[in-house]
């Protein structure tokens, strides 16, 4: 108890923390695009997602599904006419982890001592094969493990880009694929999910050192860049007609339709049916003939 630990080491605060951080979606929505800007973001510094301070310093990032022309058209979209940081490592080939992969990685991170975070995209194209008789969830954690011992090693933050199941669930930690192997041994889970509204994106994120918490992106495909919106999720994953309605219950809790009509000069019939379906999705809460809207803590912390 009397020992003193440095706080955690932050790739990009508040969300990349060192250790291992699994960065899961579905096919095509957006998870290299992420990655591959949160690596050019923190290997020059400045910011990432145009919002968030990083501190810039080496980075690896391992294109294990691209090709170098493919990778360097993305970058050339990103960069928009920009340098390239030179504290950018690139490789698209590596070996598996058990097979001198491991021993790759951390030769590099031996060359950079002041290493911020490495991109493995995807990790399915590393993980190797199983143990033989191993089940599958000690073969998901064990896979992990290798990675885990470099973050915790070196104190770089690893993030692991992987896939979600294609059947949805309430829980986004369950629709990770693989086994629970994967996010228990990982130090923190990110899921980028496709949303509604105004936004292009949810990334719901999980972990030992990072508060649960859900954040909002657009995405500009003209420069291939995510951008974190500022404000509570809801509010830019519905439609407009909601938002309107749960800004001003927010500011007026307990509001009946009728005042809400007045006071946002929608129609009247339309609120109902609005608040109606809004309670349904858990987006107001009916008390006592008016709404209110869910507390911070009925949120996961979002408001």
């Amino acid at each position: 108890m009397a020992t003193e630990f440095p706080d955690p080491k932050w790739a990009v605060p508040g969300l990349i923390s060192e250790g291992v951080n699994l960065l899961a979606g579905p096919p095509k929505v957006g998870k290299s695009w992420l990655s591959l800007g949160l690596a050019l973001s923190v290997a020059a510094g400045g910011t990432a997602m145009d919002t968030v301070p990083v501190e810039g310093g080496p980075v690896l990032y391992l294109a294990l599904e691209d090709t170098a022309r493919r990778l360097k058209t993305r970058m050339g979209k990103m960069l928009a006419g920009t340098r390239a940081p030179s504290n950018l490592t690139l490789a698209t080939s590596c070996p598996s982890l058990p097979q001198g992969g491991s021993e790759a990685i951390a030769q590099w991170a031996e060359r950079n001592p002041d290493a911020r975070m490495i991109v493995i995209d995807v990790f399915a194209k590393i993980r190797g094969t199983s143990a033989p008789g191993a089940s599958a969830y000690d073969a998901d954690y064990a896979a992990v493990g290798h990675v885990k011992r470099i973050a915790d090693h070196y104190g770089i933050a690893v993030v692991l880009v992987h896939h979600v199941r294609k059947a949805a669930s309430d829980d986004f930690l369950a629709e990770v694929s693989g086994t629970n192997g994967l996010a228990g041994a990982a130090d923190a889970t990110l899921v980028l999910k496709r949303a509604r509204g105004k936004a292009d994106g949810v990334l719901h994120v999980t972990g030992r050192d990072v508060d649960e918490s859900e954040y909002a992106l657009r995405f500009f495909p003209e420069v291939g860049a995510w951008h974190l919106l500022e404000g509570p999720v809801a509010e830019h994953t519905i439609g407009d007609t909601r938002v309107t309605i749960l800004r001003y219950v927010r500011e007026n809790p307990g509001a009946r339709p009728k005042q809400i009509a007045e006071g946002t000069g929608l129609e009247a019939a339309l609120v109902r049916q609005t608040c109606s379906r809004m309670a349904t999705d858990v987006q107001l809460i009916r008390k006592d003939g008016g709404y209110i809207a869910p507390s911070e803590s009925e949120n996961g912390g979002q408001g």
